[in-house]
């Protein structure tokens, strides 16, 4: 359970750069999106324009409110969790209807991970996009 909040945590602070660079490598997925801070830490290369920024920025705080909100989640539906599983015996059937719970939220994490990076990816002109991707052959190597 504490791996899967630290999950959490980290997609709620989209994740660090060089982490994400190195899950990119091997992740086809990955390659074709842009996180947040690849692409604020190459504004001035890519020819940013303020109201991508801000586009970009607004997006960010929606979803950062939404990993805020689906953590407090995760972690009530994590506790229900381990109470059942610390009963003796387990009730097999309800451990299993809990952790449904605390996988659905897991996925909805992912989901709402997954719908920033397209959202940025679509507020960046397709020469953005190719920059970027240069940037990050050039900085992969």
């Amino acid at each position: 359970m504490k791996k899967t909040l630290a999950v959490l945590l980290l997609l709620g602070l989209c994740a660090s750069g060089a982490a994400q660079a190195t899950a990119e490598k091997n992740d086809p997925i990955g390659r074709n999106l842009f996180p947040p801070d690849l692409v604020m830490g190459h504004q001035q290369q890519i020819g940013l324009e303020e109201d991508q920024r801000e586009a970009i920025k607004k997006e960010i705080g929606k979803a950062q409110s939404k990993f805020l909100d689906l953590q407090w989640q995760m972690q009530r539906e994590s506790e229900k969790l381990i109470l059942l599983l610390q009963a003796k015996p387990v009730e097999e059937a309800r451990v299993l209807v809990q952790a449904d719970a605390v996988m659905r939220l897991e996925t909805e994490t992912k989901k709402t991970h997954l719908s920033l990076l397209i959202r940025i990816k679509n507020a960046l002109t397709a020469e953005q996009q190719a920059k970027l991707m240069e940037i990050r052959q050039r900085t992969d190597k």
